[in-house]
């Protein structure tokens, strides 16, 4: 079988003996460079149809697209953004958007989409600068991810539009570069329309590239690695496809280096006199052996690099480095899924990509957190719901270990469906994590006819031409007696309460199939009887529903027929958006194993004791009941202990024996004072577990998921903020408002608590409100050598926590400005990036404010010559509130970025009538 990873370019890291040299035409080096472009950004909301809140965009007599160039608006390089926000990518403006009813059920009622037209159109805009040197070389910008149908310029040129929100693209910008001096890359997005049926985000959420290459280089996504194992060693089919974007043929020799993880080549294969056309690409392929292979496993996850360099007139014109592990994947329809051709029960779960606070605008580190959290729990599988990941995402289960469904957005077999399950097979293709492809889920109108199974089987074969490594699925939930079904390589059963499972698997003998989706419960953490008033679901895992089953229920079936390879439980995390059972002002999913913040709920044990390697031992509920003394309450024991004894203050409640995938239950009168289990193997005490009567809040406790973080301006610490009592105990049903402040080179980047009702801010952002400054009048003298203008803004009535900022653009060749009398400059020059006046507060007041500018006007040197007449805008920034967030059944997160340089980040924690806490963050 074979095993692969995603391409990761890197700057110029070769390993090979060779030298790196320069071209010989020009004086650029030649070797590849992969910049992120994920800082400095200025950001504006535009708008869908009023042109005059999208900045007069596609307003001009020649459109972008009637002429090369001729963007206009902030699309057009020349275009003023000085006003606008700063930023950095990744971005999510939804999660920066308040509440509301009218918002979205599916998208978690943000405020973003078809009733929010002023929060459904971004702009971005991006300057950077490329040297004359680079001139020669070919330059692309690489989007992983846009949320959603970006339309992209650079230097007013346009580029193309993308409508996925989830797949990758990119552009080559190399005629339209201007060396030696600044490019502006635009980007206007457009949220209006969702989808899916779940919290999707919007604005440039991923990760931004800046790609330079010679023009023989290794195209994007243009390397393939392939793996078969004989004995101990295994053969690398290495599938390399080199580009040449010169305007002449060039001969070269490819070589291919496999390298291990202590850095030591181990194979490598070389391919010489290869002719590649001009404005043409050539595919070729290389053989190598490695002896002693090192498998990719789930508990350890061994990668490989291989090296790949190509060469002509004996010098390198480019390096690239492809991770990949060596492994064989197979599904047997009678005994299941085999990695190394061992046994693995599929323990999965799905997922979509948001967070609490800071929505789809992941961090990656943050993407390890939540991978490692459910490997914590003992899951070894992750299905990708439903759409194409982030690459990080997948390098992360590369590392950790975790296997991955991999799955297409939409279900398509012509134009941009199939164009978009292409290009995640491509781009994912080398990733060992990945072992099915899913090319559909739940496409109900067509899943039981014939045009569904055409569909798939389309689908399907297209996917092994693309990948004849790996398995192909689909997600079926209306049934699983025809259509979809009875054509799938691998048959994804969606909720065991669809179908009868067993009958299609006596249909379909030759068949595999696995549980795509499961469980489907309802929980709240930390609750433990349902309010409907408050919509809060208890987390005891029961039935959910007549058609559904519990996460106990839905294990069990699986975990007992040899057939079934295992399932994905629905799902490892809550996520906003599809809140059912019910509806506003609920906003996240009530489904997680784990909360929106990664709060583990009671589930998350239940399967911790059955899929984990680890001594478990659970205990639900907590032990606070003020006001029901006597009353019995329904306790549960999670173990893997043999047995699980009960006790209320000391007493004995009885000793159970535990069955195998099963929990224990006791019925106990409520006492205050302390509820232990004790569990037991082969007779004796093992593990001890604890739920004590707490009493009022007093104490807040800080503490963050690891020691440090890197100096990198990108990795995280999430922190855990509870609360104890005097005496030390957690106090599980808190609700303290806590307020934080931070100190060092750090940032907090969102905040959350896991209540699914809770309409908080997940962010404290300064507030950027930027007015036009009006002309009143304009008057040239006679000789038309001098001119007056007179313009006003309107500031608000309050101006306290506020930066008031004239962003001036020029309308004359010489000028002088006044602001109320006062003078700001005096014959200043024209400027043609404008100047900038931060205005004293005893020079502005609340209401109406006047502009005066005097001077000489500007000279047309055509007749077609467009005058500047725009004064500029005033800028008010308002500073914003102290971060806050309110704790929900005793915990809230705050997720803190490094940024700058190393140092110490200290967080400070505070709260009405409890003591404080300082928890310090050594960046290094």
């Amino acid at each position: 079988m074979i095993a692969t990873v995603r391409n990761i370019w890197l700057v110029v890291l070769c390993i090979s003996a060779l030298p790196v040299l320069a071209q010989t035409n020009t004086t650029v080096v030649s070797i590849r460079e992969r910049l992120l472009l994920d800082s400095g950004w200025r950001f504006a909301f535009g708008h869908p149809y009023n042109t005059d809140k999208d900045f007069g965009h596609a307003t001009g007599y020649f459109s972008y697209l009637a002429k090369a160039g001729y963007a206009d608006g902030p699309a057009d390089a020349a275009f003023d953004d000085r006003a606008w926000r700063k930023l950095s990518l990744p971005h999510d403006w939804a999660a920066e958007q308040d509440f509301s009813p009218q918002g979205s059920f599916s998208h978690g009622f943000k405020q973003v989409g078809r009733h929010f037209p002023d929060k459904s159109i971004g702009w971005y805009r991006k300057a950077f600068h490329v040297t004359s040197a680079e001139l020669g070389r070919r330059i692309t910008v690489a989007f992983d991810g846009v949320f959603r149908n970006a339309t992209v310029w650079i230097n007013g040129h346009f580029l193309g539009v993308e409508s996925s929100g989830y797949s990758s693209f990119e552009y080559d910008i190399t005629d339209y570069i201007n060396y030696g001096g600044n490019n502006v890359l635009a980007v206007r997005v457009d949220a209006t329309m969702e989808e899916g049926w779940f919290y999707e985000g919007a604005g440039i959420y991923r990760h931004v590239w800046l790609v330079k290459t010679a023009p023989l280089h290794v195209a994007a996504n243009g390397v393939v690695v392939n793996t078969t194992l004989e004995n101990n060693a295994a053969q690398v089919q290495a599938g390399v496809t080199i580009q040449n974007d010169a305007l002449q043929g060039k001969m070269c020799a490819v070589k291919v280096a496999v390298v291990d993880a202590a850095g030591k080549t181990v194979a490598t294969a070389w391919k010489e006199g290869v002719e590649v056309a001009a404005l043409q690409h050539k595919e070729i392929a290389l053989a190598l052996r490695v002896t002693d292979a090192r498998l990719w496993e789930l508990d350890n996850p061994y990668l490989y690099k291989l090296v790949t360099t190509v060469l002509a007139e004996g010098k390198e014109t480019d390096v690239t480095t492809t991770s990949f592990g060596i492994r064989t994947i197979r599904f047997d329809a009678a005994t299941g899924f085999f990695l190394n051709d061992k046994p693995v029960k599929l323990k999965g779960t799905n997922n979509h990509q948001d967070h609490a606070g800071v929505g789809t605008a992941i961090p990656d580190a943050l993407v390890d957190y939540r991978i490692q959290a459910l490997k914590d729990m003992g899951a070894n599988a992750y299905r990708c719901s439903h759409h194409p990941p982030a690459p990080e995402l997948l390098d992360a289960c590369d590392r950790l270990g975790m296997l991955v469904i991999d799955e297409t957005r939409l279900m398509g077999t012509s134009g941009q469906p199939l164009q978009d399950l292409k290009r995640m097979i491509v781009r994912d293709r080398n990733h060992p994590s990945i072992f099915c492809w899913s090319v559909g889920n739940e496409e109900w109108r067509i899943e039981n006819g014939e045009t569904g199974a055409r569909m798939a089987t389309t689908l399907q074969a297209y996917a092994k031409s693309l990948d004849s490594t790996r398995y192909t699925t689909a997600g079926i939930s209306g049934g699983f007696a025809s259509g979809i079904s009875d054509v799938l390589e691998v048959m994804g059963y969606n909720y065991l309460g669809n179908g009868d499972i067993e009958a299609h698997h006596k249909r379909f003998p030759q068949q595999p199939g696995m549980g795509t989706e499961e469980g489907s419960t309802f929980a709240t953490r930390g609750v433990y009887v349902n309010d409907t008033a408050r919509q809060y679901m208890a987390a005891y895992d029961r039935k959910p529903r007549p058609s559904f089953y519990s996460i106990e229920e839905g294990w069990r079936f699986y975990a007992d027929r040899p057939y079934l390879a295992g399932l994905f439980i629905w799902t490892g995390f809550d996520y906003r958006g599809e809140p059912t059972p019910f509806g506003w002002p609920s906003v996240n999913s009530y489904f997680g194993m784990m909360d929106i913040c990664g709060f583990p709920k009671d589930d998350y044990y239940y399967l911790q004791s059955w899929w984990s390697n680890k001594p478990v031992l659970h205990l639900l509920p907590h032990w606070n009941w003020a006001g029901k003394e006597g009353q019995l309450i329904d306790v549960w024991a999670y173990s893997n202990c043999d047995e699980v004894e009960l006790l209320v203050n000391r007493k004995s409640q009885g000793k159970k024996r535990m069955t195998r995938n099963g929990h224990l239950e006791w019925k106990v009168p409520y006492v205050p004072g302390v509820l232990e289990a004790v569990g037991y193997k082969n007779g004796k005490a093992v593990l001890w577990e604890k739920r004590i009567t707490a009493q009022a809040p007093a104490v807040i406790t800080l503490a963050a998921h690891k020691p440090a973080v890197v100096a990198n301006g990108s990795d995280v610490a999430v922190v855990t903020v509870g609360v104890t009592d005097a005496q030390g105990h957690v106090v599980p049903m808190a609700d303290n408002d806590i307020t934080f402040a931070l100190s060092g080179p750090g940032r907090i980047i969102g905040v959350g608590n896991g209540n699914p009702t809770s309409l908080e801010k997940e962010q404290f952002l300064d507030e950027i409100t930027n007015l036009p400054v009006q002309q009143v009048e304009r008057k040239n003298t006679e000789d038309k050598k001098e001119f007056v203008y007179k313009g006003q803004f309107m500031l608000p009535a309050v101006l306290d926590s506020t930066d008031i900022t004239f962003f001036y653009k020029s309308i004359g060749s010489i000028q002088s400005v006044t602001v109320n009398g006062v003078v700001l400059a005096k014959d200043i020059a024209l400027n043609a990036a404008g100047n900038v006046f931060l205005l004293n507060k005893s020079v502005i007041k609340p209401g109406m404010n006047e502009v005066l500018i005097t001077g000489k006007p500007i000279a047309k040197l055509h007749d077609w010559d467009v005058v500047n007449t725009d004064a500029g805008v005033v800028q008010v920034l308002r500073y914003a509130v102290s971060w806050k967030r309110k704790l929900f059944n005793g915990a809230a997160q705050v997720i803190i970025q490094a940024a700058g340089p190393a140092g110490n980040i200290q967080l400070k924690a505070s709260g009405k009538g409890l003591t404080p806490a300082v928890l310090t963050i050594p960046s290094l």
